[in-house]
């Protein structure tokens, strides 16, 4: 799941216009922005296994501080604080915890059996779609374009920086995912820590593009 977690945070515009797109993106993907850290402090673990899943070559190993579910839910719960602290902005604290949260929903359906409930031995659960081409492009494919839809009803570009910055962000969004598809295997862990990284670039973007846009 990726693009799917992105789409979340775009429809979420919609219901929280004052938040900025950047924080939405932050929350909705959250967990994989922590996860590389992790992997790279060798806190958590992942093999690369080609044929574990029809759409992934990655297998999970252990990752209960970033996906267990009880820790996604403190996660989630100190982001949505944060921004109460801040903002105190109730339904938006709430919104953001949501999103948060909403991220290891979506891991469920498609990963196979490896999310844990919570630290130390847990029982592993994963409705395993990433076995299913089509089914997860579709899952993704139309969440992904429900928020597209959805944000461009909730905000409206100021300048050319909004109209443009806006469709780059998703056109490289799109192409990324379409080489996590169609690409071959990362060479090693250490590559997907690093580039896991990156995703940092989505969340300036989006900060940047919604500073050019208003809501409508």
């Amino acid at each position: 799941m990726f693009i799917g977690h992105f789409g979340v945070g775009l429809a979420a515009k919609k219901v929280t216009p004052a938040v900025s797109l950047g924080t939405l993106f932050l929350s909705a993907q959250f967990l994989d922005l922590l996860w590389p850290s992790l992997l790279l402090l060798g806190v958590e673990h992942v093999a690369i296994d080609p044929g574990n899943t029809k759409l992934t070559p990655l297998n999970f190993v252990s990752y209960p501080y970033s996906h267990s579910l009880i820790m996604v839910c403190i996660w989630g719960t100190l982001l949505g604080g944060a921004h109460w602290i801040v903002k105190r902005e109730v339904k938006a604290a709430i919104i953001i915890g949501g999103l948060v949260v909403s991220h290891w929903v979506l891991d469920l359906l498609v990963h196979r059996p490896d999310l844990p409930l919570h630290l130390g031995e847990s029982p592993l659960f994963g409705f395993g779609l990433w076995n299913s081409i089509f089914g997860t492009l579709l899952l993704e494919g139309g969440i992904f374009i429900s928020g597209v839809i959805l944000y461009l009803r909730a905000t409206k570009a100021n300048n050319r920086s909004g109209l443009i910055g806006f469709w780059a962000l998703i056109g490289f969004l799109l192409l990324i995912y379409a080489g996590n598809v169609l690409g071959p295997p990362p060479p090693d862990t250490g590559a997907i820590a690093w580039i896991g990284q990156l995703q940092w670039l989505f969340v300036l973007w989006a900060y940047w593009v919604d500073k050019n846009r208003t809501a409508s």
